[in-house]
């Protein structure tokens, strides 16, 4: 399962954080970090999914 989250995280950070977490802060987060960059919001889901 983390490697399908990894491949969203990768062309689209948001999915990737939702399946990890939900709808919390880190997906609001992430939605404001991709929309300022695609790669801060790379970083930020493969930070989010490695964590947990």
């Amino acid at each position: 399962m983390d490697l399908i989250r990894l491949l969203c995280a990768i062309f689209f950070p948001p999915l990737g954080v939702f399946l990890q977490v939900g709808i919390g802060k880190d997906f609001w987060i992430n939605i404001l970090l991709t929309l300022f960059g695609y790669i801060p919001g790379i970083v930020h889901a493969v930070w989010v999914i490695a964590k947990k």
